[in-house]
C-alpha cells in the first residue's frame, strides 16, 4: 500500500471512529429530558458492560483476539500497545458521563458533554485532513475547529435564565476545553479531562458571577 492510500485509509478509519463517537451526543440530548437518577440507571450498567469487556480484552488473550478482530481497526495505538495498554475511548466516555451527571448541574453537563462530542470530533477530522501548522501534538487548524464548534455549542445549549453572563461563562468553558484538548496526551484521556475541566470552571463561575441563579434549575426537567 502506498503512502497516500495508507493516509486515506487512516482518515477513513478516523471518520468511522468519530461517527460512532457522535452517537454519544445522545447522552446530553436525552439527559435534558430525564432525571439524574434515570440517567445514572442507564449509564452505570452501560459503563460496566463496556468496562468489563475492555478489561477482558486486555487480560484474556482469547477474548482479546476476538475483540481485536471485530473492533481492532477502531482502536488507537495507545489502546492496543503491548506496554501499558489503556481502556478504549468508549469506556472513558461512559465513565466521564457518569462523573459529570453525578457531580454537575444538568445545565453544565449538557454544555460540557456536547462540547466534548461535537468539538472533539471536529478537531480530529479537520486537524487530520487540513492540519498544516503543528501546535504541540495537535494542529492549529484542529484546535481552531474545536474552539469554533465549542462556541456554537455554547450559543445553542440550554441556559437557566438566558442571561448574557451565562453565555460568557459558557465561552470561558469553551476556551478552557480547547486548551485542555490541545494539551492532552496519553497521561489522561481527554474524554475525561475535557468535560471535567469545562464543568469545573463553569460551576465555579456560576457560583462567583451568578450566585443568585439556581444553577440546578434545569434539573427539575424530567424529575
Amino acid at each position: 500500500m502506498n503512502e497516500f492510500a495508507s493516509v486515506e485509509k487512516s482518515y477513513t478509519t478516523e471518520v468511522i471512529r468519530k461517527s460512532i463517537h457522535l452517537l454519544s451526543l445522545l447522552i446530553p440530548v436525552v439527559y435534558y429530558f430525564i432525571a439524574r437518577e434515570t440517567a445514572l440507571a442507564i449509564l452505570i450498567p452501560l459503563a460496566l458492560l463496556f468496562g468489563v469487556s475492555d478489561v477482558c480484552r486486555l487480560t484474556i488473550p482469547s477474548f482479546g483476539g476476538l475483540y481485536n478482530r471485530l473492533f481492532g481497526f477502531l482502536l488507537r495505538n495507545h489502546e492496543v500497545r503491548a506496554q501499558r495498554p489503556r481502556l478504549n475511548g468508549a469506556t472513558f466516555v461512559l465513565l466521564s458521563a457518569i462523573i459529570c451527571v453525578w457531580v454537575f448541574p444538568k445545565v453544565i453537563v449538557i454544555t460540557a458533554f456536547a462540547i466534548l462530542i461535537i468539538s472533539d470530533t471536529a478537531a480530529a477530522l479537520i486537524g487530520r485532513r487540513f492540519g498544516r501548522h503543528p501546535f504541540r501534538n495537535k494542529s492549529v487548524e484542529g484546535t481552531t475547529a474545536f474552539l469554533f464548534t465549542a462556541m456554537l455549542v455554547v450559543i445553542c445549549a440550554p441556559k437557566i435564565d438566558y442571561l448574557a453572563t451565562e453565555y460568557m461563562i459558557g465561552t470561558v468553558g469553551a476556551i478552557i476545553g480547547t486548551i485542555v484538548e490541545a494539551l492532552s496526551g496519553d497521561l489522561v484521556d481527554d474524554n475525561l479531562s475535557i468535560p471535567l475541566s469545562i464543568g469545573g470552571i463553569m460551576w465555579a463561575l456560576y457560583a462567583w458571577l451568578l450566585p443568585a441563579v439556581n444553577v440546578w434549575g434545569l434539573d427539575r426537567i424530567g424529575a
